[in-house]
């Protein structure tokens, strides 16, 4: 549906943002300032934009067009003093855990005996140029491993549940490596995955009914368990096509839909997007009328989840 179409209002549908309006827009983990092009009302019918609700056609201000997108509504916000502290925040997060990250990587890299610092002239000059090139990939790399990380606090509203989802450090590292092959190095996940997310949270359910924890009973029962997977993955297939693909991943995305119609995407994407979710689900949680129990017991599990996925 175009702006003209929009603008009748048929649909019943309303649009948050207008044409030549500056805002904030997520790509990736961080905010940048964005403007709108034009806007469309999507019914869900269309099959080259099967993802009902409203959508931006957005420019990032000092991109080049190419990076020019499509985004759905929950990946913009509004130009105001409290969002941009929100980008503010983002980016002073990530800057003060490059720096700590810094120190560790070169830690890593100082040579300790003297053989180790005997090296080739030629070598030693190749490898410097090639540190110089890669020197502001890793610096952003520092920065959105840090910002994916706090990003969660910041999505959310202030009036939102406090939900903290304690990500491991190396499915961290494993988010930041698969938002690099996706949006750097244009690499696609292989489809259909295994094993697919439907997979996995089943062998979790098997996993927790033969090593139920005695101490505390009641608190991993398991239908408590088995209706924690099946809101996952209800969430996962409504979130997928929403906001957890990259640019890049959306004519995959179509293939797919086209490939395996009788297929929900839980039963064809993997790990990798499950983990996006997780990034996600304290501002999907926002949207919900859960109270301070059940989303303590909520993140209880989604945080075995991710022990069990870290195995």
């Amino acid at each position: 549906m175009t702006d003209k179409a929009a603008a009748s209002g048929s649909s019943g549908m309303t649009l948050l943002f207008k044409p030549n309006e500056r805002i904030l827009c997520f790509h990736g983990p961080l905010l940048y300032e964005a403007k709108v092009v034009k806007t469309e009302l999507r019914d869900g019918t269309d099959p080259d934009a099967p993802d009902p609700g409203p959508h931006y056609f957005v420019h990032y201000k000092g991109w080049k067009q190419t990076w020019d997108e499509w985004v759905d509504e929950s990946r913009a916000l509004k130009f105001n003093d409290e969002n941009l502290a929100r980008q503010k925040a983002l980016k002073q997060a990530a800057l003060q855990a490059s720096k700590k990250k810094t120190i560790v990587v070169a830690s890593k890299h100082t040579p300790t005996t003297p053989t180790q610092q005997r090296v080739d002239s030629e070598s030693e000059l190749q490898k410097s140029r090639k540190r110089a090139r890669e020197s502001s990939v890793e610096k952003v790399r520092e920065e959105d491993l840090a910002s994916l990380v706090t990003a969660q606090a910041f999505m959310s509203s202030a009036k939102a549940p406090d939900v903290k989802m304690p990500i491991p450090n190396a499915l961290k590292t494993q988010l930041i490596d698969d938002w690099e092959r996706v949006t750097k190095d244009r690499l696609l996940v292989p489809l259909p995955r295994t094993p697919t997310v439907a997979y996995l949270l089943e062998q979790y359910k098997e996993y927790r009914r033969a090593s139920k924890d005695r101490r505390r009973p009641g608190r991993r029962d398991d239908e408590v368990v088995d209706e924690i997977i099946e809101g996952l993955k209800m969430y996962f297939d409504k979130a997928l096509g929403n906001v957890l693909l990259y640019r890049f991943e959306r004519y995959q995305y179509q293939q797919i839909r086209e490939r395996f119609p009788d297929k929900v995407p839980s039963d064809v994407y993997g790990a990798e997007h499950l983990l996006r979710l997780f990034v996600q689900m304290p501002n999907l949680i926002a949207h919900t009328n859960m109270d301070d129990d059940a989303v303590q017991l909520l993140r209880e599990n989604l945080g075995e989840i991710l022990k069990y996925m870290h195995r």
